[in-house]
């Protein structure tokens, strides 16, 4: 964990794609067909849940996901970690355990951690149809 610490202390701001090792550059330029940078993106896009956030250190990406696509996003991430050979850190993981991928290494199990069971909950609120509100002008319009 002090490595990982030690990788996201942005205090001196973040990196750029440019300064990152070739593998990673690789690794980010094969996310983003499905995950575009909230930062390259046109407004009208933002709301897309697999619109995501990249944070650039020396020797890392820092990627956060919106808890809807968390499950889809941690296949993609952690299936292109294996094919670019890239490390990869699973820092939802419970308790700071999370997965550790190394370069080259037989991949754990897929984690089971406790924020897959977060991540169900907000699907499940996506899939949840909602519930019509009364407009101002319907209020309005039953106390005439």
């Amino acid at each position: 964990m002090q490595w990982f610490e030690a990788q996201t202390d942005w205090g001196e701001g973040e990196g750029t794609v440019e300064a990152l090792p070739e593998a990673l550059r690789h690794w980010h330029q094969a996310m983003l067909p499905a995950w575009p940078d909230m930062q390259e993106v046109e407004d009208d896009r933002i709301d897309d849940p697999h619109i995501t956030g990249y944070s650039m250190g020396a020797h890392v990406i820092y990627v956060d996901f919106r808890w809807s696509v968390a499950e889809e996003a941690y296949e993609a991430v952690r299936r292109l970690a294996v094919e670019h050979r890239v490390g990869f850190f699973d820092v939802s993981g419970d308790e700071g355990n999370g997965e550790i991928y190394f370069p080259g290494d037989e991949p754990s199990p897929p984690s089971g951690g406790a924020w897959r069971q977060v991540a169900d909950q907000f699907k499940s609120l996506e899939d949840t149809p909602a519930t019509p509100k009364a407009s101002w002008l319907n209020i309005f319009r039953r106390t005439q």
